[in-house]
């Protein structure tokens, strides 16, 4: 498989980079980070110790030609950016990238229809078993039971809540027969007045190197169930990336998650 970075310079950009390096059955063609990045122009593998022949470069065609995939795990306005050069080259993408307005993910949806794509708030197999698990769970504690997403994150973080904790939601309420947009609950705040109990809340952490705590909290009269995932490196959304790309391999067009990677559906 030959594999572009998109946001090589990043916290995992680097992790991806090791992963594809790391791969018996990869190879790293390309990495792209924003102009003015202190990268520019140094060995991708510079942060490694190793001199890979590969150069960060800040234009989308220089790091991209030649590659069969993109991993991409940027922001969105410049993953859309990528996601377009890839539709008109015809080059598969993985993207994990989070906080994408509906606009964003229409786009997303409609580039599918040219290339194939794996979109998924989170690569980790682990988050994603423990989706499968929350949509089980929830379909006995649909009632007399209040949900709460409560999820916590690094301080560079830019959206809140996270991807992987809106996944959570929107697997939760599917699972009972509700719309997240409709009961989800992003903020408390003063005389609340009881809780509704059809309501899905959510809680946001934000401190420190966290990479990614997520812990879903079924609350029952005399007891609580507590499903939980917690990232201790961004090394399993690495490899998740990797095996997404496997998925893909002959593969023409098409949008999915990785639901449809771990056969989970």
């Amino acid at each position: 498989m030959k594999i572009a970075i998109a946001g090589a310079n990043g916290r995992m950009g680097h992790m991806l980079i090791e992963a594809v390096l790391d791969a018996e059955d990869a190879d790293l063609t390309g990495a792209l980070d924003v102009p003015g990045s202190p990268a520019i122009g140094k060995d991708a593998g510079m942060f490694l110790g190793q001199q890979t022949g590969i150069q960060v470069e800040s234009d989308m065609a220089k790091a991209f030609t030649g590659a069969g995939y993109v991993i991409d795990f940027t922001r969105p306005a410049g993953t859309l950016e990528h996601l377009a050069w890839c539709v008109e080259h015809g080059v598969k993408m993985v993207i994990g990238t989070t906080g994408f307005d509906d606009a964003g993910k229409q786009a997303i949806a409609d580039a599918a229809k040219k290339i194939p794509v794996v979109f998924a708030p989170n690569m980790s197999v682990g988050v994603n078993v423990t989706m499968k698990l929350l949509a089980i769970a929830a379909k006995h504690f649909a009632k007399g039971y209040d949900i709460e997403i409560i999820e916590a994150h690094h301080r560079h973080k830019m959206d809140a809540p996270s991807g992987t904790a809106l996944r959570m939601g929107e697997v939760i309420a599917d699972a009972v027969g509700r719309n997240l947009k409709e009961c989800g609950v992003f903020a408390r705040e003063g005389i609340t007045g009881e809780r509704d109990p059809s309501s899905i809340g959510f809680s946001t952490i934000r401190g420190g190197d966290i990479v990614g705590d997520h812990t879903v909290l079924f609350a029952g009269t005399g007891e609580r169930i507590e499903i939980s995932h917690k990232s201790a490196s961004r090394a399993s959304y690495a490899q998740g990336s990797l095996i997404a790309c496997r998925f893909l391999a002959g593969k023409t067009e098409g949008l999915y998650d990785m639901q449809d990677v771990l056969n989970l559906k």
